[in-house]
């Protein structure tokens, strides 16, 4: 089995599993059978809330499910409807992924269990994405940056 996992950083199997899909740095390419792991840039990473493109971010990509800790529910969507199995993992790392994965112990995420934007709370993704986004619309002046004051 191929697995899709977000990641934070580009060091192999010790690559930390990223907080939140759509924002992630990397996506790591993990074969169950092998260990082997491919990392690809996730060249969508800042994206307008809501606005990640899962789907066309991984086009030509071949893998058999999607792991991850979460995920909003437009890129949930965007899955079911293409088809790719979405699973949740509380794992810090792919090697914990990957023991995971080959205990058979992944589930399937319940779209009502969805991010429902930047106030759900994924470790601290979000907060620090929070944060992120202001200081970018401060700097620029652009954007509503009512919007990203949540409390």
């Amino acid at each position: 089995m191929r697995i899709c996992v977000p990641t934070g950083s580009n060091q192999g199997i010790e690559s930390e599993v990223f907080g939140h899909f759509g924002s992630a740095p990397y996506f790591s390419l993990i074969d169950t059978d092998t260990a082997q792991v491919e990392v690809l840039d996730n060249s969508n990473q800042h994206h307008a809330h809501g606005q990640c493109a899962p789907i066309q971010q991984l086009t030509g990509v071949e893998f058999d499910a999607i792991v991850v800790r979460g995920m909003g529910r437009n890129a949930v969507a965007r899955f079911a409807a293409a088809d790719v199995q979405v699973l949740v993992t509380a794992a810090a790392t792919l090697q914990d992924v990957l023991d995971e994965a080959r205990a058979g112990t992944l589930r399937a995420l319940d779209p009502s269990q969805a991010c429902q934007g930047h106030g759900d709370r994924h470790g601290q993704v979000h907060v620090q994405r929070q944060s992120q986004h202001r200081s970018h619309h401060r700097a620029h002046n652009c954007g509503n940056n009512s919007e990203h004051d949540e409390k």
